[in-house]
């Protein structure tokens, strides 16, 4: 299970790692990705901000509301399983596609794996040309 001090619940985490992060998509699912390097700005609300946040939307495409709380349970144990590969503020977004609804587990966690990769490339690519490293 996904820890409570790494769920992601202000809407301002998810718009920001959604509109500034790095997108990698999967057949199952895409992720964003905004690195911890770059949460300075980010308001503080009491909690530890360099904690990884993960969020998760699971759209009425995937299913009934039992379908959408399965698939969330499943990525939300498969990412509490990879928060010790992440950096330290990074905020993640997990978004389910309806094909998520009939993956099993372990297609989902490949899903999962590519596109934290792909999200993660594009992101040390944005982030190294913005600190003017060549």
């Amino acid at each position: 299970m996904l820890p409570a001090r790494h769920r992601m619940r202000r809407s301002e985490d998810f718009s920001d790692a959604v509109r500034r992060g790095a997108r990698s998509g999967a057949r199952r699912l895409v992720v964003h990705l905004r690195a911890g390097a770059q949460t300075d700005h980010w308001p503080t609300s009491g909690r530890d901000d360099r904690a990884v946040l993960v969020g998760f939307v699971v759209p009425k495409a995937v299913g009934n509301a039992v379908r959408r709380n399965e698939v969330k349970r499943r990525l939300r144990a498969l990412m509490a399983q990879r928060l010790q590969l992440l950096e330290a503020g990074t905020r993640i977004v997990v978004r389910a596609l309806p094909p998520a609804a009939g993956a099993s587990s372990a297609e989902l966690a490949h899903d999962l794996d590519r596109a934290l990769a792909g999200a993660r490339r594009r992101e040390d690519s944005r982030t190294g040309a913005a600190r003017g490293t060549s």
